[in-house]
Formats: C-alpha cells, structure tokens, sequence
C-alpha cells in the first residue's frame, strides 16, 4: 500500500540534509553567510557596512562566525566596522603574498573587501574575536607616486571603549594600506592574548603591526612585509613610493610596553625600521629576515630586572638611508641585557629603492646606564667604520665569542667593564 504523504515526507527530509551538508562544506564550521544580511558585491558601500554589521550583531550574542563567501567582485565597504566580542569573520584565503587576480582585469577576487573610504579604521575588534582568510583592498591607493599616498586609519585596530582581550588575526592580505594593524591600547585599557599569523602587506606608513600596553603575552608569527604583494593584479610599487616609506622612519614591527613577547619568523622590506623593541618591553625575537632597511632592530631598556631579549637566528641587510651614518644593523641602549646569537648582517644594492651599499657599523651602543650585551656566532660584514661594534656608552659591556668581522676573522673580544 503505497503512502504518498510519508514518501514526500521522506524526500522532503533527504533534500534538507543534502541541503545542510552542503551549506556546511561551503561555510566551514557551520558559519553563517554575511550574503544571508545583506552584505553584495553589487551593493553601495554604505549599504554593505551596515549590513556586515547586522550580522556582527546577530553573531554576537551566539558566539557565531560569519563567512564571508568568494566573489569575482570584491565587497565595497566603508570604513567602521566593529567586530563585537564573540564573533568569527572567517574567508577562503590562506596569505596570498602576491595577490590573487581576476581572469580579466586588474583586481583582487576571492574574500575580499574593497574599502571605499578614509574616515577611520575599517575594523574595531572587541575581545574573543577572530578574524582568519581575509583580503583588504584600497583600490584607490597609489603605487607610484608618493606626493599621492592616502594616510588611511589602520584597517584593524582594538576597540577605543572596550579592552580586547583574546583576539586572533590569520591568514591576512593587505593591499594599499598605510597602517595595517593597530594594537595601542589607551591608558588603562591593556590588551592582551593578540596573536597575529601568517599576515602579509606593506603599509605605505611604515608600520604593519604596533603594539602598546598589552601584558599577556603578545605573538607575532610567520608574517611577510613585502612591497611586492600586490603584483599579481596591479604591479609592484615604484621605487619613489619605496624611498618614502623608509623616510617617515618608523617601523614595521613595534612592542611598546609588554610583557614576554614572542617574534618568530618575521620578514619587512624597503623599511626605515624593522623591529623596535620598546624600552618596558622583554622578549624573544627569533627567525628573522630584515631587508632594505636603515635600523634592523632597535631594543631600549628601563630597568634592570627583566628588561631582556633573547635575539637569534635572523640575517639584516641594512643599506638605505639618507647617509651611511645613519645606517645601523642593531642598535641597543637603555638598561637590561641584549643576547644576540647567530644573527648576522650585510649590505649590498637593491635596485627596488636607493641603497647605500653599506651600513655605518654592526651594532651600535649608546645610552649612560649599565647594560650588557652578548653575542654568539654573529657574522658581521660590510660596515664602514673601524670596527663592527661601536660603544658609546660608558657603563655598557659587550662581549663577543666566535664572532666574524667583514674580513673574515675571528673576533673574541670584551667592550667595556
């Protein structure tokens, strides 16, 4: 006896699983569409904002995430998104160092946002909050032409009202933007669990990732600064737009007031700065490329008790600035103690940005309180002074072991007290 209702029933049910399964497979984890608030490629900017966050909105009370499906047209959006506590904003993309490219013109595709505007930064996150696979695109940026650089806000920064507290940033592009990602916390409202991986950019400002007031152990990993990675859809940066971002003087990498920071597997390119390691900061810097920059790393000190970073593993090529003198692989100064192992510096042309070819010294010590500095296994190679390390502090100590100068000789060797 055949029963219609129950075998229609049936089907009904089958084709919703088929349905969910489906859903699940595209949106990884069971995240929510942000095409089921609104947000198009075909929408104004101003409409998609307030439709991306409607879907904050929702996500928020529920602990949700929100993915953000790939398109052929890039998502135009406006600038002050806030990415409330508890939610996911989740895209297809691993890092695209290169950028991705439409089959048949000069953009980005994938899970991409096209911000439309400078009146501040693109995203505020709150606390809980993750944001993973996920191109930023300024398509209105220059490439060539410095007189015309946008200062655009940072694309991400912290919440000014709410600490954020537990925030993972992964698997990011940047293309065009001045400041990619601000983390300087206000007075009072410290920051702390960030952890940045695997992002890449080159900010037009100087300055990728700065951190301030955050006391819970801040990582930086595997992320890749490079004036090239936009070259797939729209060329690299001309060599004027280089030149100016190493003469604002700021730095890719800032740790301003942390405590045990860790930097592993960090790359910048055509930069004045590669890592400033603020004076109320310790740490651990390791696996490291600084190319084409005036300072590779400058570490400061306030304090004598734990104000201490262990640097290894790294290479610096210094070699652009204004004048040679200026030009320094390593410069320490403050209090604390500096452990250098296996890092080595040279210089030589680039033809990217004007080089110098050379830089003043290896390591520069400055200051006039006590600090110590050891160094294991560096290689130090064309430096223009007398000797590769410069002591202009009297009450330093630096101690060198199995060291090489630029020609090739040993250097063991005590500096000061």
């Amino acid at each position: 006896m055949r029963i219609p209702h129950l075998h229609q029933h049936f089907v009904l049910l089958v084709s919703l699983a088929v349905s969910a399964v489906s859903t699940f497979a595209e949106n990884p984890g069971g995240a929510r569409s942000i095409l089921e608030f609104g947000v198009s490629s075909t929408n104004t900017a101003a409409a998609n904002r307030a439709a991306l966050q409607r879907g904050i909105d929702w996500a928020a009370d529920r602990g949700a995430a929100l993915y953000v499906d790939p398109t052929d047209e890039p998502y135009p959006i406006e600038s002050g998104v806030v990415l409330k506590q508890n939610v996911s904003l989740i895209g297809v993309h691993g890092p695209v160092g290169r950028g991705t490219r439409h089959p048949t013109k000069p953009q980005p595709v994938g899970s991409v946002f096209r911000i439309e505007d400078d009146k501040e930064s693109f995203l505020s996150v709150e606390g809980s909050t993750q944001v993973r696979g996920i191109q930023f695109w300024y398509p209105n940026q220059t490439i060539d032409d410095p007189a015309k650089v946008i200062a655009y806000p940072a694309t991400i920064r912290l919440s000014p009202s709410k600490a954020a507290q537990g925030v993972t940033l992964s698997c990011l592009t940047f293309y065009g933007e001045f400041l990619a990602m601000d983390f300087n916390s206000p007075k009072g409202k410290p920051c702390e669990q960030i952890l940045f991986e695997h992002c890449y950019g080159y900010p037009l400002g100087g300055e990728f990732i700065r951190i301030d007031l955050c006391y819970d152990i801040p990582r930086v990993l595997h992320c890749h600064v490079n004036p090239a990675n936009l070259r797939y859809f729209r060329g690299g940066y001309s060599r004027a737009v280089i030149d100016s971002v190493v003469a604002r003087k700021t730095f890719t990498y800032a740790i301003n007031h942390t405590d045990n920071a860790v930097l592993m597997d960090l790359f910048t390119f055509g930069a004045y700065g590669g890592v400033y390691l603020g004076a109320a900061t310790y740490g651990q810097l390791t696996s490291f490329n600084l190319d084409c920059v005036t300072i590779g790393i400058h570490k400061l000190g306030d304090g004598t008790f734990n104000r201490n970073w262990q640097i290894s593993q790294g290479s610096i090529i210094a070699n652009t600035g204004k004048s040679v003198d200026e030009i320094h692989p390593i410069i320490v100064e403050g209090q604390g103690n500096t452990a250098l192992q296996n890092v080595e510096a040279f210089s030589g042309g680039n033809s990217a940005l004007t080089t110098l070819n050379k830089s003043q010294d290896y390591l520069l010590v400055r200051g006039d309180k006590r600090l110590t500095i050891s160094m294991s296994g560096c290689r130090m190679r064309n430096y223009a002074a007398d000797e590769a390390v410069t002591v202009l502090n009297p009450k330093a100590t630096v101690q060198a072991s199995a060291c090489l100068d630029r020609d090739e000789k040993w250097v063991n060797r005590t500096w000061g007290e």
